[in-house]
């Protein structure tokens, strides 16, 4: 595709402009691009010129965007976070490539931190960049080649490769359970069941596969396992934790199983990226290093419009 210099503003012009679209004034914007005030106002009426349209409405001393520029900026900003991003990465890796992945929390600490060595022994010249997301977002929007997904293959306008589907397992401290002890189901009522935001059927799913309901209350609400597990260790009620999440304090000690264990949860888990990306050969090099990890075959799942 030819660019047209028209629609192609200069980097200094952009930043100029995102950065006086941040701060609210010229004076704030020149402190932080280490320029003179005069040549930051000179900066973005050189983009109002070239753009043809005004950006801002003096309103005392500060500059207020237009409706249109608000839009603008958000694309602007989108755009120089990428173009940093890809210079930081090529300064860091000039000889391989990078893949920028979205994890969840527990998975990314748990699961996927632990065995990122292996991928860095087999792929050296690939760096992984990671960041969290409790939620699924617009690839479109964000600058992530993939993400780690929990729930079903959904992921508008994704592809998906399934990694594994979800076991839970009740967990209560030792001391907890020393003070009441859980025989069977019904032994469960009195205790607070901590729950999770992104779980809400959870213990429902659990107590059927015991023969029994939830009891009637609740207990402490958090939206990420980490804070769960803490708690539950801390004796304030029975985490209902994903299996692979709850094994190194099973094993140390810290936490009891209760009952059976490993109960089929309501989703599983999924690397799910933009049909754009489907050829990135970071993106292509981390599929086949999951598939061999997991024992699974890789294929992808069609992707959702």
């Amino acid at each position: 595709m030819k660019r047209s210099r028209r629609f192609l503003p200069s980097i200094s012009l952009l930043a100029a402009f995102d950065a006086v679209f941040r701060t609210g004034s010229t004076a704030a914007a020149a402190r932080e691009l280490d320029l003179s005030q005069s040549a930051v106002s000179r900066l973005v009426q050189g983009l109002e010129a070239q753009l043809g349209r005004p950006l801002f409405v003096r309103q005392r001393r500060r500059l207020v965007p237009t409706d249109a520029a608000r839009v603008y900026a958000a694309r602007v900003s989108r755009a120089l976070d990428s173009i940093q991003r890809a210079s930081m990465e090529f300064i860091a890796n000039p000889g391989g490539g990078s893949l920028s992945l979205a994890i969840l929390p527990a998975f990314g600490s748990r699961w996927l931190a632990p065995r990122l060595g292996r991928f860095s022994v087999a792929h050296p010249g690939i760096t992984i960049n990671l960041a969290t997301r409790l939620r699924p977002f617009s690839f479109a929007m964000e600058n992530f080649d993939a993400a780690i997904h929990f729930g079903a293959a959904d992921w508008p306008d994704a592809e998906h490769m399934k990694l594994f589907d979800e076991h839970l397992t009740a967990c209560i401290s030792p001391a907890l359970l020393a003070s009441h002890p859980v025989a069977d189901v019904g032994d469960m009522d009195g205790l607070p069941l901590l729950q999770i935001e992104t779980r809400p059927a959870a213990w429902s799913l659990w107590f059927a596969a015991q023969g029994g309901s939830p009891p009637r209350g609740g207990g402490m609400l958090v939206d990420q396992f980490a804070p769960m597990i803490q708690a539950a260790m801390a004796g304030l009620g029975v985490a209902l934790l994903p299996h692979y999440l709850a094994e190194p304090e099973l094993e140390e000690g810290r936490l009891a199983a209760l009952l059976r264990t490993a109960v089929a949860g309501s989703g599983s888990y999924w690397l799910a990226w933009p049909a754009s990306r489907s050829t990135h050969p970071p993106l292509l090099a981390f599929r086949a290093w999951l598939a061999a990890e997991l024992g699974v075959d890789g294929a992808a799942v069609p992707r959702r419009a």
